[in-house]
């Protein structure tokens, strides 16, 4: 962790210096060539100097350690700092847009010399330098906020690339497109921008986690025989290299209960050190050499299945009655199943004492 605050705060203070530096150089040509769109891309790059400076104290604030009001720490304050970035790219790219609907209506003559080209060609130069970069170590270290902020940078590079044709044409042809090149960047701009403030939002709101760390959860906890099966698997991000997880892991009802706790503590420990999270696993009993509760588990898993192959069941265990006997049981629907959860209780419940009329189902609703 102490290495990626150190990576993210180096990349946000070279992004300030070069940012610095382009704004000036820009500005420059655009007093030069009398260009809105250089003109607008030169505090393009202003703004992106200002956001370097927030990615560089989101990384810094980020890092500050778990106190008694943030006991999982402060990471999520990256993902601020990135979606505060992709503000300002939306920002400039309004500006941009509306500057340039300006120079539609009134278009101005462009000036173009060696030394004005010659700024924009360095200026696409260094901008794919920063994204290169910040694209590279933005995967290594898994940051939202530096992949914003690597999108940016080829959106500058793009855009500075199509100020230069404007600036060009202009110049040698008389037409001047200046304006309407400047709209074309400011919509590409803008896309950027809301692309990269939604990857910074999804994690503050709560997003699906990795497929692929979620595998692994899976077969590191299933490959314990004494684990039966897993499910309520939960992924709480708190920030990169901030999580923390809860399952439930079914294991036998009659097994040893000293030795199950030593096995799910074990498996704790090892989802700690070898997936770098917290994990929370809270045993379910299953009934598994017990033969009425085995035949209806079946019976009804291939009821469920009738309906859709798409639904499940898991923590099923039967209660017997002088009178009846409840089938209780989790049952486990996808998002936007074609049916709502109260017409597969009531079907399924339909079914089960259509099946035998002693026969009642409990049925919990559950989401993966």
């Amino acid at each position: 962790m102490k290495e990626r605050t150190r990576l993210g705060m180096l990349c946000g203070g070279i992004g300030i210096g070069l940012n610095t530096i382009l704004f000036g150089i820009k500005l420059l040509a655009g007093i030069i060539s009398n260009s809105i769109a250089i003109t607008a891309d030169a505090f393009n790059n202003l703004s992106d100097a200002g956001s370097s400076i927030i990615m560089l104290f989101g990384f810094k604030l980020a890092d500050e350690a778990p106190d008694k009001d943030h006991p999982f720490g402060h990471g999520r304050i990256e993902y601020v700092s990135g979606l505060i970035v992709s503000v300002f790219i939306l920002m400039v790219a309004f500006e941009l847009f509306k500057s340039s609907v300006n120079k539609m209506i009134q278009p101005v003559e462009l000036e173009s010399s060696p030394l004005v080209v010659g700024i924009l060609v360095v200026s696409v130069l260094i901008k794919l330098i920063m994204w290169i970069y910040n694209r590279v170590i933005g995967k290594k270290i898994e940051s939202s906020a530096m992949q914003a902020t690597a999108t940016d940078s080829i959106s500058d590079a793009v855009a500075t690339c199509v100020v230069l044709i404007g600036t060009l044409v202009g110049s040698y042809t008389g037409f001047q497109i200046d304006g309407f090149l400047g709209a074309l960047v400011a919509v590409f701009i803008f896309l950027a921008g809301f692309n990269a403030a939604k990857d910074t939002i999804n994690p503050l709101l709560g997003m699906k986690p990795d497929e692929e760390f979620v595998k692994k959860i899976e077969e590191m906890v299933m490959s314990y025989d004494l684990v039966i099966g897993i499910h309520d698997l939960i992924v709480h991000n708190y920030g990169p290299g901030r999580i923390l997880i809860s399952l439930h892991a079914e294991v036998p009802s009659d097994g040893d209960l000293i030795e199950m706790h030593d096995v799910i503590d074990l498996i704790e420990h090892r989802l700690r050190s070898d997936l770098s999270c917290q994990a929370v696993i809270h045993m379910d009993p299953v009934c598994v050499h017990d033969e009425q509760t085995n035949r209806l588990r079946e019976v009804v898993k291939e009821m469920v299945a009738e309906i859709s192959g798409e639904l499940s069941i898991h923590d099923f265990r039967i209660v017997v009655g002088p009178t009846h006997t409840n089938l209780v049981f989790d049952l486990l629907i996808p998002y936007r199943f074609s049916k709502s959860d109260s017409e597969l209780v009531k079907e399924i419940s339909e079914r089960i004492h259509a099946y035998d009329e002693s026969l009642y189902a409990v049925i919990e609703i559950d989401k993966e």
